[in-house]
């Protein structure tokens, strides 16, 4: 199995992100495929390509066709876009759907994080870097800019010019919600209806309180499994 240096590149990231969000060790995929750690974290940085018997190892431990294990991030980034429109939308049911920036992306997190304290695999697939204001998706102002370039969304300063505020426009209505399960739009309802009227210092508090925050080094990645040890209470 030859692979270009793109898709290598794209299939390191993917291995990477599925490892974390199943709360595996390198060691332990190592151990599983039968190579040296050294020569797992090889296949994560991309500096070697995937073996079709490890493809197919990876397959089975990750119960998911091989084609699926080899998507890239790009689908990853869809799912992530359908779940920040979702919220808008939500959220125009109970308000006037203007929602601060800093909030949406606590949000986003809570779905990612409550999925994954669910089912053991998030919502988005994505990673999240604990920031000084909260934890949020290194992906989360890019798309924000590309969705405000394509009409989709448009962003404006609050009266007192302390927070922006972000709003769904029409066009962000033909953003579809395929990638959806009903369990992540039952998440995404639930907190929506949490947390719409409340101020943004709240939420940011709330998941600052959380493990996941406590327990990471200042801008490192957060892993996932660390929210299987909240009570349920405090999971969103």
């Amino acid at each position: 199995m030859t692979l270009t240096v793109m898709t290598q590149r794209e299939v390191a990231k993917r291995l990477k992100s599925l490892r974390k969000q199943h709360g595996y060790t390198q060691e332990f995929i190592a151990n599983t495929l039968g190579i040296a750690r050294t020569s797992y974290i090889n296949l994560e940085s991309g500096k070697r390509s995937l073996s079709l018997t490890e493809l197919q190892e990876l397959s089975r431990l990750y119960r998911m066709p091989m084609s699926e294990l080899l998507d890239d991030i790009d689908n990853q980034y869809k799912k992530y876009q359908q779940m920040l429109i979702y919220l808008l939308k939500l959220h125009d049911e109970h308000s006037d759907g203007k929602v601060p920036k800093t909030k949406l992306a606590k949000m986003l997190y809570l779905a990612d994080f409550a999925k994954f304290y669910q089912q053991h695999k998030s919502m988005s697939g994505l990673e999240y870097r604990k920031r000084a204001y909260g934890p949020v998706s290194d992906y989360y102002f890019t798309m924000l800019e590309e969705l405000v370039t394509s009409g989709k969304i448009h962003i404006e300063q609050s009266k007192n010019g302390k927070a922006f505020l972000i709003k769904k426009t029409r066009t962000g209505s033909l953003v579809g919600d395929d990638l959806l399960t009903q369990d992540d739009k039952e998440i995404l309802e639930n907190i929506v209806t949490r947390w719409y009227d409340t101020p943004t210092e709240e939420i940011v508090n709330f998941t600052h309180q959380q493990l996941p925050y406590q327990f990471t080094q200042d801008n490192k990645l957060i892993p996932y499994e660390l929210i299987t040890q909240e009570e349920p209470d405090n999971v969103y």
